[in-house]
């Protein structure tokens, strides 16, 4: 997720690739993220935090606090911007974890943000400025759709559009799964089944109606658009869907407190 962003930012003009440098322990992992982003790396948080005043925490949750008390070190009393995407690592935690000159911010992205199409939120901490909230919102805009909200609202985040992705993958293959039985080939199915669901949401977005109204607009009486439906109600994928959602919220609050 973190070469994502980055190298979104970089094809979107925001920064340059020599402005920027990648840091992990696994050698693998340095090289891809020079092949995808043009960008240096090292193995060094000393080098990686004295170097740049932007820095994208992208660590699993377990390894969020010792990594930013690593960077706070090495930085030496600079001011810096952290923007976290740790899951469920909050605000307070990871003020805890830095100096009185870093500001943070804590963000949850998803994947679709490779292709352009991420949709991530974010809130500030206590020590973060207004013009640190336009520089999260330019970067993760690099890739997508970017909203700031209360911090109360982070873990519904990541249990909706974070983990949403993971969700939407199961319908599309079902979906294909349901032309296959019909008689489609498994590759006619599923690209028409991808490109539906890419067409349904840009309906959303792009005329800004309910997926009720637009789901009205397609089914007529007696048709066969409402016999399907009624076949999801029967068989609760609205139910499991908003179960999903609250499921991966209250796994995102756990790892916080973990």
């Amino acid at each position: 997720m973190g070469t994502t962003l980055i190298g979104g930012a970089i094809r979107a003009g925001i920064v340059t690739a020599d402005q920027v440098i990648g840091c992990d322990p696994v050698a693998a992992a340095r090289e891809s993220f020079t092949q995808l982003t043009a960008a240096r790396t090292t193995s060094s948080a000393a080098e990686m935090a004295n170097a740049c005043e932007v820095i994208f925490l992208c660590t699993l949750p377990p390894h969020a606090a010792e990594a930013l008390r690593a960077a706070a070190h090495a930085a030496a009393g600079q001011p810096r911007l952290v923007i976290s995407i740790a899951a469920g690592i909050t605000l307070a935690a990871l003020e805890a974890a830095c100096p009185e000159n870093f500001r943070v911010i804590r963000a949850m992205p998803n994947t679709p943000a490779l292709v352009g199409k991420g949709a991530a939120g974010y809130c500030l901490g206590t020590r973060a400025t207004p013009a640190d909230a336009a520089t999260a919102q330019m970067l993760l805009e690099a890739v997508g759709l970017a909203i700031e909200m209360p911090e109360r609202f982070m873990n519904l985040v990541t249990g909706l559009s974070g983990s949403g992705p993971a969700y939407v993958y199961v319908v599309i293959e079902a979906l294909a799964d349901g032309g296959v039985l019909a008689g489609l080939t498994r590759a006619v199915a599923l690209r028409l089944a991808a490109q539906t669901v890419l067409g349904a949401a840009a309906m959303v977005l792009e005329t800004n109606e309910h997926p009720a109204v637009l789901k009205d607009k397609v089914t007529s009486p007696g048709g066969t658009t409402i016999a399907g439906l009624a076949e999801l109600e029967r068989l609760g994928l609205r139910s499991a869907l908003i179960a999903a959602v609250s499921a991966a919220s209250r796994r995102a609050e756990e790892l916080g407190h973990q």
